[in-house]
């Protein structure tokens, strides 16, 4: 139990200094203040849980059951989105040269996601707020094009800094091209999955 607890309050290192939650762990073979394992499934944890809780938001217009389809392919989406684009990561950085082991690669990747969740999370009251107070199409579609915008860059300045305090002397253009494999595949699984259908 005090592993999860543990855990727990790592997360918290998530949004403060993600960087430095990535290097505890990749080299905790010589650190006593590594995390704990179980800090992978507390950020999986946190990822599905804002996710969700954004995809339900995105259907406040649509009644209950579409607020409940939402927050069920929200993190589905974005769950496979990682999922197909992640396996590249690794390889590409590993034929690249790159020393970090398949958990520390994963770890950066999942600390990024996470990251992301929570800055969806703290947009729900803003996307509250407009869906409730304008109820147009054009403005539900607007404002969640600026959440998701405003948080794909928060997440692309968050893998940039793990990836490089991990390996600082490696280029960044692996980093970019994984973003940006990993956002257009999303965009087409969100859009797919029907998130994006704003009308009555």
């Amino acid at each position: 139990m005090s592993h999860i607890r543990q855990a727990l309050l790592e997360t918290g290192l998530t949004i403060r200094r993600p960087e430095e939650l990535a290097l505890r762990w990749s080299e905790r073979e010589t650190r006593d203040d590594a995390p704990p394992w179980e800090i992978f499934a507390v950020l999986l944890a946190t990822a599905i849980l804002g996710t969700a809780v954004y995809g339900l938001t995105m259907k406040l217009h649509a009644g209950t059951a579409a607020m409940l389809e939402g927050a069920l392919a929200m993190p589905l989406s974005a769950g496979a989105a990682w999922t197909v684009a992640f396996p590249g990561l690794y390889i590409l950085n590993s034929a690249l040269g790159s020393k970090l082991d398949f958990s520390t690669t994963a770890l950066a990747a999942l600390i990024t996601v996470a990251f992301g969740s929570l800055a969806m999370l703290a947009s729900v009251p803003v996307t509250w707020f407009f869906t409730l107070a304008l109820p147009f199409e054009a403005i539900r579609w607007l404002i969640n094009i600026v959440v998701f915008a405003g948080v794909g860059f928060c997440m692309a300045d968050v893998f940039s800094r793990t990836m490089t305090r991990l390996e600082p002397n490696r280029g960044t253009s692996l980093r970019v091209t994984w973003l940006a494999l990993l956002t257009v595949i999303g965009s087409e699984l969100f859009y797919l999955s029907g998130l994006f259908d704003f009308s009555l």
